[in-house]
C-alpha cells in the first residue's frame, strides 16, 4: 500500500487573515477552496458542521486546509501552545534572510516571539506565531565568509 504525506489543517479565526499571513510571510500559494456542510460532520465528530476550506500550497510541495467554521462556535485559547505540551508544537520553515523573513511575518499579520531568537553560529532559529497562535520557527543558516 502506498502512503504520501497530503496536508496540514489549522482551525482559524478569520480566513482572509490566516491566508495573507501565510501568503506573504511564507510563500504560499492559494490554490482550491470549499465550502463543507454536514456531511463531513461524522468525520469530524462535530455535528452540524458549515465550514470554508482554503488550500494553501508552496512550491517545495508543503499544502496547509485553513478550515473557517460557520458553525458550530470555534474554542479554546489562540495562543502559542508550550513546547512540551503533547500534540503539534510547531511548524518550521527554512529561510534565505531571517531578519527579512521576519518582517514580512510583522507585515503580514503575525507575531515575533524576539526573546527566541538563537544564533548558533551554524544555525540562526527563532519562533513566530500566525494570527491564531500556531507556532511557527524560521531557520537561516550560517552565511559563507566572504
Amino acid at each position: 500500500m502506498s502512503q504520501r504525506f497530503s496536508h496540514i489543517g489549522i482551525c482559524v479565526q478569520d480566513i482572509e487573515q490566516s491566508i495573507r499571513f501565510y501568503r506573504d510571510a511564507l510563500a504560499f500559494s492559494v490554490a482550491e477552496n470549499y465550502q463543507i456542510g454536514n456531511e463531513v460532520g461524522r468525520t469530524m465528530e462535530v455535528d452540524g458542521v458549515t465550514l470554508r476550506s482554503q488550500f494553501l500550497r508552496r512550491e517545495d510541495g508543503i499544502s496547509l486546509e485553513l478550515l473557517c467554521f460557520d458553525t458550530p462556535d470555534c474554542f479554546g485559547p489562540r495562543e502559542r501552545r508550550a513546547m512540551n505540551q503533547y500534540g503539534l508544537t510547531h511548524l518550521s520553515f527554512w529561510v534565505d534572510d531571517l531578519d527579512a523573513a521576519l518582517e514580512k511575518v510583522r507585515a503580514a499579520g503575525g507575531t515575533v516571539h524576539s526573546h527566541t531568537d538563537n544564533d548558533l553560529g551554524y544555525i540562526r532559529l527563532i519562533f513566530c506565531t500566525d494570527p491564531d497562535g500556531v507556532r511557527v520557527e524560521l531557520m537561516q543558516t550560517a552565511k559563507a565568509p566572504e
